[in-house]
């Protein structure tokens, strides 16, 4: 199956049929909620999304800010949007993808098979010179049934495995990743071991992924290769991917599978890491760092 659709495919798709279920995941750290901006200006047949509520599950702090939500509460959210079996799903934000993966991840792990992402977003809707729609129209209710586990997750113990025995990589800010500021979370720094990998640098100037080509490339040079890591949980995966929340880190897993890699995301992430006290945690450049709990 495609990852990414272009605007004006998508476009065409809208008129040629049959017309994917399109979802408005618009959403930003600390907000605001995304639902004003979507009544302001949507795509034809496209439906909000609220990632907080409906992409996320809700737990303590040691569960980190949106662990991943119970498979029957996703599957009365996508019923919701009037998803049904065998549909293809194209996602959209406005600010490159970075939420709108998280819905692409989230329903690829529930065992939707063609979930597709518009390639530079919203953006490149506009640029396209394509139409917008104002207001929210009623949604008829579908019928799918999701499943989960048909992508490879990490829990806190197999994340730590992984950073010392394979690739782990911090789809994070640089400074985030060093440990220079942390704006929201309990403790600054990474997990010991991780890689610094910011997913801004998978796109280019305009939002869109890079060329495969190019992002096997950057991949590969952070020690990235096509094959199980030995010592890992279980076979499946050659890459672990962590950020914040959980958000950013399946816009990193977007970059690795069109790379031609199979990666393994992190739920919790540093989130969840940050407020486990026994772990540890590592600041500065190197994947080691110096030592710090604060």
């Amino acid at each position: 199956m495609h990852t990414l659709i272009s605007a004006v495919d998508l476009a065409a798709l809208l008129v040629v049929g049959p017309a994917p279920r399109i979802l408005d995941v618009r959403w930003k750290l600390g907000g605001p909620p995304g639902r004003a901006e979507f009544r302001r200006g949507h795509l034809p047949g496209a439906v909000y999304v609220d990632l907080d509520s409906e992409l996320a599950g809700h737990g303590t702090a040691a569960d980190g800010r949106h662990p991943l939500p119970d498979r029957a509460d996703l599957q009365d959210a996508a019923r919701g949007w009037g998803l049904n079996d065998g549909d293809t799903v194209v996602v959209y934000d406005d600010l490159g993808n970075m939420s709108a993966a998280r819905a692409w991840w989230l329903l690829r792990h529930a065992g939707v098979r063609d979930v597709r992402l518009l390639d530079g977003a919203l953006a490149a809707w506009r640029a396209a010179d394509l139409p917008l729609l104002a207001g929210e129209e009623p949604v008829v209710p579908g019928s799918v049934t999701l499943t989960t586990g048909a992508l490879p997750t990490l829990d806190a113990d197999a994340a730590a495995a992984l950073a010392q025995d394979g690739v782990l990589l911090d789809a994070r800010a640089a400074e985030r990743y060093r440990g220079d500021t942390e704006p929201i979370d309990p403790c600054a720094g990474h997990i010991p071991g991780a890689l610094s990998a910011p997913t801004g640098g998978n796109l280019d100037a305009e939002g869109r992924f890079l060329p495969a080509a190019e992002l096997q490339a950057r991949f590969e040079a952070l020690g990235v290769r096509g094959q199980v890591v030995a010592g890992t949980r279980g076979p499946g995966y050659d890459v672990g991917v962590y950020c914040g929340s959980g958000v950013t880190a399946a816009h990193e897993a977007v970059a690795l599978t069109l790379a031609g890699f199979t990666p393994a995301v992190y739920a919790g992430s540093w989130s969840q890491w940050s407020n486990l006290p026994d772990r540890p945690v590592a600041t500065g450049d190197a994947p080691g760092g110096a030592s710090a709990r604060t």
